[in-house]
């Protein structure tokens, strides 16, 4: 489980892509993305097969995002994940938020030993700020029944 502080730490940063956006509209990945704009950040869209997403560029990959970005959330498979972390990596990023099924074992281990803020069994739209909706509920609820990262 992520800690409550390392959470924070990636709240935090304001520069955030997220890998995942989709040309369909229900996709979490549109949603996460739709959101972090609504809350203030600049958020960069990824996605090799689009060129637009939501009126702005989207980025084919994260290398073409160089010092434009502090930190990354991932909503595609575990396998291309793995893929993602190591793209980041190189370009100087530590802060990576995996959503709900886009993590895998990998992944994770890799964050880990190359010193990346990773955060995984985490929804980002429940701590981002300020939380609304449906997440605020399901916030309340894991505070409720001690499921909050401490």
């Amino acid at each position: 489980m992520a800690s409550k502080k390392s959470i924070e730490k990636f709240v935090n940063l304001k520069n955030i892509a997220v890998v995942g956006v989709s040309q369909k509209n229900g996709k979490f990945g549109n949603t996460v993305y739709k959101e972090l704009k609504q809350k203030g950040y600049n958020v960069f869209a990824v996605n090799s097969k689009l060129s637009e997403f939501e009126g702005e560029k989207c980025f084919n990959k994260l290398s073409e995002l160089n010092g434009k970005i502090e930190a990354v959330v991932i909503v595609v498979n575990g396998i291309e994940t793995e893929k993602i972390v190591e793209e980041a990596n190189i370009i100087g990023i530590k802060h990576i938020w995996m959503q709900q099924g886009s993590e895998s074992t990998k992944a994770i281990e890799y964050c880990k030993e190359n010193g990346i803020n990773v955060i995984h069994n985490e929804c980002i739209l429940m701590f981002a700020e300020p939380v609304k909706s449906v997440h605020g509920f399901h916030k309340w609820l894991w505070k409720i029944f001690g499921k909050l990262p401490k």
